[in-house]
């Protein structure tokens, strides 16, 4: 099968240096291979999502240089076939609807004698045993335990990390479908990626462990499972990775203030290097 990759954006905001190594390296990786290269804008967050952003995300993709394959797909237009993969979860009894707030999660697990100090706290499955509120409106979340036991032992392979065993469990029992929106990022991703026939999923290390979930949504749904590239995050002359929370430099003022894209691609093309070597780290001067 030819190599297919993508670089699937949420217009959420602009894109940044960070998003702009990513996207760069899943175009060459496919285009030295003589594959594809897709282009998917990931806008299922209602009150986020911008359509403004979604012109600025793809005129700096051809500022850069990048061209990619067919039409660029809008997770916005698929939500039956997210809804349609629910159902069938649903029909398996391995979710369930849940109605906590997150005041109320927060609560519970700052009271339980258990809580974890210093890990990311998991949803402590209140809705499991207890009927949801039908005033409010409800999530639905993975029934973990239920699920694994479903799918078996599984495994995933990274370019880096060579062969993983899928460890979903520590991340408790993940939304899947949220209250404003009818699929998380986990469901919508590991559906599309199967439905546009990606063999090679490179994205940052910040999501190899959503990978282990997404690794257990395949075999609960039955789909393919891509190879990973998880790549290390581009970092700042401090160290600190971009992200836009930290006001990395957007590429969209770079472009209307006269930056030469390819330019800057080919820089960006060097830094990534390193990138070959596991553990590498690539930053900017």
């Amino acid at each position: 099968m030819p190599m297919t990759t993508r670089f699937a954006p949420s217009p959420t905001g602009r894109l940044h240096l960070g998003h702009a190594a990513s996207a760069i390296r899943a175009h060459d990786v496919a285009r030295a291979a003589g594959g594809a290269f897709l282009v998917r804008i990931e806008d299922i967050d209602p009150g986020r999502s911008r359509p403004e952003h979604v012109d600025t995300i793809l005129a700096d993709l051809r500022w850069l240089g990048l061209d990619w394959d067919g039409p660029v797909l809008h997770q916005s237009t698929r939500l039956s076939v997210y809804a349609a993969a629910l159902d069938r979860l649903r029909a398996a009894d391995l979710v369930y609807p849940c109605t906590c707030t997150r005041a109320e999660i927060a609560a519970e697990i700052a009271a339980s004698a258990t809580a974890p100090h210093g890990i990311a706290p998991i949803y402590p499955g209140t809705c499991r045993i207890r009927a949801p509120d039908p005033a409010r409106a409800a999530a639905w979340r993975l029934r973990m335990d239920r699920a694994i036991a479903v799918a078996g032992p599984l495994d995933w392979h990274d370019i880096t990390a060579g062969r993983v065993i899928a460890a979903p469990g520590p991340q408790g029992d993940v939304v899947l479908a949220r209250r404003d929106a009818p699929a998380s990022y986990h469901l919508a991703v590991t559906i599309d990626d199967a439905d546009q026939g990606v063999t090679d999923v490179i994205r940052g290390v910040d999501l190899f462990d959503a990978t282990h979930v997404h690794r257990l949504l395949q075999a609960l749904l039955g789909l393919p499972t891509p190879r990973y590239h998880h790549h290390p995050l581009l970092t700042g002359p401090d160290g600190r990775r971009l992200a836009k929370r930290d006001g990395a430099p957007a590429l969209a003022d770079l472009r209307l203030a006269g930056a030469d894209g390819t330019a800057l691609a080919a820089d960006l093309r060097a830094t990534l290097c390193p990138l070959a070597a596991p553990g590498g780290t690539p930053s900017l001067p």
